[in-house]
């Protein structure tokens, strides 16, 4: 007899929503190596052009599989949605300058930080309880990320860590609201984020100076990066239990910093590879943790 625990593994829809939320994390890793190869692009294009194709892309999207309703839907996100719209372009921002300011692997290390400042701005918001193995999970992560910004203040990096964790702060709080209101479909508030980044940013941007590589870049940046990795994280996560789904989102602080120092020899620093690699212990036990909490007990032969 197949056992409870044996099913869920075997749900193919289950399969597909992880697969589907790896690709992301996996698109999203390589937003810090982009970033390097638009070295000679200024931050404030770099983010109104990201921003501007991920909204085209988001709105094809839209069109696609609302088939004429994306209208209603968008319509249909209210305040909850204009508040999360805030935080994703608050936090796309943040991140291209944080990145600009500091190595990728601080800004990933600390945006490892936020399913953590979720946990607790739920306890806070939503008076969810807060098992005690994640308090002592925020705390580890606090000590790594101390860690790894002392290495920084030496090379003047701290303002680019400051506004990582502005990035990390905002993920989580637009995180707290979707669970608030899990009735409200959130792809539309993704796309108004990246329209309010890109016209927030558009009087301090040069973007008819953009270069063709370089437009090239910002292209795939924006399209498939940004847009297709929210797609497909959005697609996902409505398929998979919670848990795991957040096990393989941490794929994005693991590989950014591998893939600029492959690339590009953009070595972290001893004290941000001994911070980051107390935060990720932190962030994996905590979630390996939850995750055999919620599995089915199998029952007894």
């Amino acid at each position: 007899m197949t056992t409870p625990a044996l099913a869920l593994d075997a749900d193919p829809a289950r399969q597909r929503g992880l697969l589907l939320v790896a690709l992301a994390a996996l698109l999203w890793s390589l937003g810090g190596l982009l970033v390097r190869f638009l070295g000679d692009v200024d931050v404030w294009t770099v983010v109104f052009w990201r921003s501007t194709f991920a909204v085209l892309f988001l709105a094809g999207f839209l069109a696609w599989r609302d088939r004429g309703r994306a209208l209603q839907v968008f319509l249909a996100i209210g305040w909850p949605g204009l508040l999360v719209a805030v935080c994703f372009a608050a936090a796309s921002t943040a991140f291209v300058v944080a990145v600009s300011l500091t190595t990728v692997a601080n800004v990933l290390i600390v945006l490892a930080t936020a399913p953590l400042m979720a946990a607790g701005l739920a306890r806070l918001v939503l008076k969810e309880p807060v098992r005690r193995a994640t308090w002592l999970a925020m705390l580890a992560a606090l000590a790594g990320v101390a860690l790894m910004v002392s290495g920084s203040a030496a090379h003047g990096s701290l303002v680019g860590d400051a506004i990582a964790f502005v990035t990390a702060f905002c993920f989580a709080l637009a995180a707290v609201t979707i669970r608030r209101h899990r009735a409200v479909r959130m792809t539309p508030a993704v796309g108004l984020g990246a329209a309010i980044a890109a016209l927030a940013t558009l009087p301090f941007a040069a973007p008819l100076a953009v270069a063709g590589a370089d437009f090239g870049l910002l292209a795939v940046f924006g399209t498939v990066q940004y847009g297709l990795g929210l797609a497909l994280f959005a697609t996902g996560a409505r398929l998979a239990p919670a848990a795991p789904v957040a096990m393989l989102t941490m794929l994005e602080p693991i590989l950014g910093p591998l893939w600029v120092w492959l690339v590009l020899a953009e070595h972290p620093g001893a004290m941000a590879l001994l911070g980051g690699t107390v935060v990720l212990t932190a962030l994996v036990a905590n979630t390996a943790a939850d995750w055999r909490r919620a599995r089915p007990v199998p029952p007894a032969a």
